[in-house]
């Protein structure tokens, strides 16, 4: 039997974790979450790699790895963000398919921002786009990282727009602030499969 894998995108702030959650918590699905890999990737030699390429102005009082000033660079230079993907984007990948095969054949939910721009789409056997009103997207992440309007704005712009996305995808899921709708949609999504 082939694994179903869900992948999950959309721009950021636009409800991704609202709709991996429903999946979890209604449908009892595992969630691999990107972003979290991420994260992880700045630890070792990667993190080694970012302070000799930045020096200490990423870095905080304990000479720890300052997450926001580290964004402020990389979301102001396309090559400084090239960079970093290039670094993190390969342990993303080889965790999500480790997981994956891990839990196989059970169905799985991928959450990944940049599945598009980091060209993991074959790592998934569906996509679903979540989007939403550019306006909301911009308020909820300006709300949600405690970030001005060009900070949120250079963020929104770092990726793919929402539209690019949704052509891209098997399946759109619009978020309108209406959680009563927007899982009705992941509740048929989730109905619709070839499984």
């Amino acid at each position: 039997m082939k694994q179903r894998i869900i992948g999950i995108t959309g721009g950021i702030a636009t409800g991704k974790t609202t709709v991996s959650d429903y999946l979890h918590h209604s449908y009892g699905l595992p969630i691999l979450d990107a972003d979290l890999y991420a994260r992880e990737a700045l630890t070792g030699d990667r993190l080694l790699k970012v302070k000799d390429r930045y020096g200490k102005i990423i870095l905080d009082e304990q000479g720890n790895l300052d997450r926001r000033k580290l964004g402020a660079i990389v979301f102001e230079s396309a090559s400084d963000r090239q960079w970093l993907e290039a670094l993190i984007h390969p342990y993303v990948q080889e965790c999500l398919i480790a997981e994956a095969d891990r839990r196989s054949p059970s169905t799985v939910v991928m959450v990944i921002p940049l599945l598009f721009e980091a060209k993991m789409q074959n790592l998934v056997t569906e996509i679903w786009a979540i989007v939403c009103d550019p306006q909301q997207q911009l308020q909820r992440l300006i709300e949600r990282n405690h970030l001005s309007k060009s900070e949120a704005l250079q963020r929104i712009s770092s990726q793919m727009s929402q539209s690019e996305k949704a052509e891209l995808a098997d399946v759109v899921i619009t978020n309108l602030d209406n959680t009563e709708q927007l899982f009705l949609q992941v509740d048929n999504a989730m109905a619709n499969s070839q499984f």
